[in-house]
């Protein structure tokens, strides 16, 4: 506590001396009367930003200069905005946990051609229900392969194939008029090298080859590598890429043209901060931060998740408060549970993917059993005021297994098999599998792997359809809407990968195309086909039934508020296909009951009692009450939305 308290007034000291020279520097700006507002926010949020910048540079003798300059940058960015804005209020975000809040995530070029095509989208979007949607990285790549677009060269400018910059602010600006904010991506773990700054420190400029980790001596290399784990193991060992350029070995995470950025430079902090605020510049309401567990990094250890990537992040969360109070920061954390939840703050990111009930709710589809479901959620459903999940089955990478071991442990399940179980599954290799996933990133030695695939092939659908099987077609299609149904239903922020709702089969032409054919990744990224559109609107077509059955769903959801702001609780296991959570507000209770089988189950009265389920239970879903308080009978893959008031 002393510590911060001493901080504050290093930051009273600190804004004092540095005032008079930007009221200097902007004393001729149009907008110069919000410098006093701009100072309110300072005033607020600059004592933590110096605080974890001091904890982070402590030992850099140009920490204060970086400082000013950062004021200065904030300051810019205050007086360009063409509303005047205010420093932050909580009440600004509160929208993240409404019920209104439906997200869906996809590439501009495969779900509209481009960002002009976007445009002409929103109000299919609007339609669906969406008012939040992450668009993938569409900035300026290389090209050939970029990593599906995470290997950004200008932040400043748009791939040409999509549109401009200018494109992209009109797109920002229809979004907002149809009641959708828009989250864009920021890769700030590393960038291209083909990044300015990369070329720069190739040609020999010193300055800018501290911009990265580069390492001439292999025993420095060594003693940072010995620990990290290969991210991408069929392609290569190591996460270190020699570059004849520079004439030293180069910190490269993910892949060789993707170099790491070194955040122990405070420049480089500052450098990032002015390419996050292009984001703002182009509309961003929400920004995801990318990688953000590989950011910092010290010798000894794994360098994912070490307690300065937290300090880090919390800085970038009170420079954006500072300039940019109303956007939102997203983590991207696909690590282990416990280390997930880390990430999640007001302070840090409001925001935050939620991994582990992803994967859970595929294993509970491949095993039909929801012990492994309810351990695993039951731990992990309450979060810090301001802040919430961002649940999903799908997105545009693949699904790993990022259940926690001791938690499949806890109920005698071997971790280390049953992943093996669940990669066979998905894959098809497991007899009666229904699923048409496929291996991403195998590893030769262990038979490791991720699973790529759509929603819909995952689930049976391209099978069924394969094999002419009517039954296995109605299964698949209910197993998308049970799934779809108890996501939607949970605590936080739904997000769909557009094509799912519509059932998209996988498409395998990938192989075909140089830059994709070893990510298996592109088998769901698959470019949205007039005809698909047009056919959800032929009545009893599979894109019909599902597009209205996801809609219904988006509908119910934002008609009760209870499946906003509201408590969670993960309900015991009375049957062992059953997963049932309750969600209560003030006035209302809702128990959703969640069939993950393909066989009839039955609940008796003493489990309805148990539930509070009564005559009076409307299920919001079928619009029906239970025939009878003697037993609840439950179809296969059925899933219900019971509402009860409060008297």
């Amino acid at each position: 506590m002393s510590h911060f308290v001493s901080s504050v007034s290093a930051a009273e000291v600190a804004l004092e001396r540095v005032w008079p020279r930007v009221r200097n520097r902007f004393n001729r700006h149009p907008n110069r009367k919000r410098l006093a507002d701009y100072r309110l926010s300072l005033e607020q949020e600059f004592p933590r930003l110096l605080d974890r910048l001091t904890d982070l540079y402590h030992d850099q003798w140009d920490l204060y200069y970086h400082l000013e300059q950062l004021i200065f940058t904030g300051a810019s960015q205050w007086l360009s905005y063409t509303k005047p804005p205010h420093p932050y209020r909580p009440e600004d975000h509160r929208w993240i946990d409404s019920e209104h809040s439906i997200g869906a995530t996809g590439y501009v070029d495969l779900f509209a051609g481009n960002l002009t095509g976007l445009a002409k989208k929103a109000g299919y979007l609007e339609d669906l229900g969406i008012t939040y949607l992450h668009l993938l990285p569409f900035f300026d790549v290389p090209e050939g392969d970029s990593d599906g677009g995470y290997a950004i060269r200008d932040y400043g400018n748009v791939n040409p194939k999509v549109g401009t910059i200018e494109d992209l602010k009109d797109v920002a600006g229809e979004l907002h008029r149809h009641g959708i904010r828009l989250v864009l991506d920021f890769v700030f773990n590393h960038t291209s090298d083909q990044h300015d700054w990369a070329l720069k420190a190739k040609d020999g400029d010193a300055r800018y080859q501290n911009y990265y980790w580069l390492f001439k001596d292999t025993t420095e290399r060594d003693a940072f590598g010995a620990h990290l784990r290969d991210i991408f193991p069929d392609k290569r060992k190591g996460c270190f890429t020699w570059n004849d350029d520079v004439g030293a070995w180069v910190w490269t995470t993910f892949n060789s043209f993707q170099w790491d950025l070194n955040y122990a430079n405070p420049e480089v902090f500052h450098a990032m901060c002015t390419e996050m605020l292009k984001l703002v510049d182009a509309g961003a309401d929400v920004i995801r931060l990318d990688a953000l567990a590989f950011t910092w990094k010290q010798p000894g250890t794994s360098s994912e998740n070490l307690p300065k990537a937290h300090t880090l992040i919390q800085a970038f969360n009170a420079f954006l408060r500072i300039c940019a109070p109303h956007v939102a920061l997203k983590s991207e954390a696909i690590v282990a549970p416990d280390e997930v939840e880390k990430y999640i703050d007001p302070g840090e990111c409001p925001l935050s993917y939620n991994p582990n009930l992803m994967a859970l709710m595929w294993e509970a589809l491949a095993t039909r059993q929801t012990r492994l479901l309810i351990n695993g959620t039951r731990r992990r459903t309450e979060l810090p005021n301001g802040s919430a999940w961002i649940n999903y089955l799908r997105c545009h990478d693949d699904i790993g297994w990022a259940f926690a071991d001791q938690d499949a442990w806890d109920i005698g399940i071997n971790p280390h098999d049953h992943r093996w179980f669940l990669n066979q599954f998905y894959t098809g290799q497991f007899p009666g599998s229904f699923a048409r996933g496929v291996p991403f990133q195998e590893d030769p030695a262990t038979g490791d792997c991720r699973i790529s695939g759509t929603l819909a092939s995952l689930v049976g659908l391209e099978k069924a359809l394969t094999e002419q099987d009517e039954q296995e077609r109605q299964l698949a299609i209910q197993r998308i809407l049970m799934l779809n149904g108890t996501m939607i239903a949970f605590k936080g922020i739904p997000l769909i990968y557009l094509g799912d709702e519509f059932a998209m089969l996988n498409d395998h032409t990938y192989l075909d195309h140089p830059d994709h054919s070893d990510d298996s990744r592109w088998v769901h990224r698959v470019a949205f086909d007039d005809a698909w559109l047009k056919r959800r609107s032929a009545q009893g077509s599979i894109e019909q039934i599902v597009f209205e059955g996801m809609q219904n769903l988006i509908q119910l959801r934002r008609q009760h508020p209870v499946f906003g702001d509201a408590d969670i609780s993960i309900e015991d296991q009375f049957d062992e296909h059953l997963f049932m959570f309750r969600r209560t507000n003030d006035d209302t209770s809702a128990l959703v009951v969640a069939n993950f089988s393909e066989h009839q189950r039955e609940l008796n009265s003493s489990q309805m009692h148990s539930l509070g389920l009564s005559a009076n239970s409307l299920d919001l879903i079928s619009n029906t009450k239970p025939d009878s308080t003697d037993q609840l009978m439950l179809k296969p893959y059925q899933l219900c939305w019971f509402v009860n008031k409060f008297n």
